[in-house]
């Protein structure tokens, strides 16, 4: 899982979903999960 300060560029990949949990916005992927992404 990587944390970027931006999640925009991932938010386009297919099959991507922006999840918000805990006061903080994942990005989750179950097709590519080298998509897997924190910000905050």
């Amino acid at each position: 899982m990587k944390v970027r300060n931006s999640l925009r560029s991932l938010k386009s990949k297919p099959g991507s979903q922006v999840v918000r949990r805990r006061g903080r916005v994942y990005v989750i992927n179950k097709k590519n999960p080298r998509f897997k992404a924190r910000q905050g």
